[in-house]
């Protein structure tokens, strides 16, 4: 089991925009895989418009749930390379979940 990990305190959004689509991330901490799967609902829902609800969580101290979705991008383009970016930055115990508003440019898978 790893002695150190991060974790975040409370949940946020970050918003950005790449050519013309609209990306929000929403980042919270998550003790069990339900509060997870709660969480990701509760994204999806407020957001159910978007073109692409994208997730990934890691639960447990050493990181025993991990799972992600690209939700209808390429697959692998978008879940499993925010799995992959929690994991290199030690994050334990968090969801993320990145929203998507197509802005008519496809942005490749890059």
């Amino acid at each position: 089991m790893q002695d150190e990990y991060r974790t975040v305190a409370r949940a946020g959004v970050h918003e950005t925009e790449v050519n013309r689509s609209r990306f929000l991330c929403a980042l919270a901490p998550a003790a069990t895989e339900q509060e997870a799967q709660d969480f990701i609902a509760r994204v999806r829902k407020e957001h159910a418009d978007a073109s692409h609800n994208c997730w990934a969580y890691v639960i447990g101290a050493d990181a025993s749930v991990q799972k992600a979705s690209d939700d209808g991008e390429p697959g692998g383009t978008a879940g499993v390379p925010m799995l992959q970016m929690l994991l290199r930055r030690d994050m334990r115990y968090v969801v993320a979940v990145v929203t998507r508003y197509f802005g008519g440019v496809k942005l490749g898978a890059g």
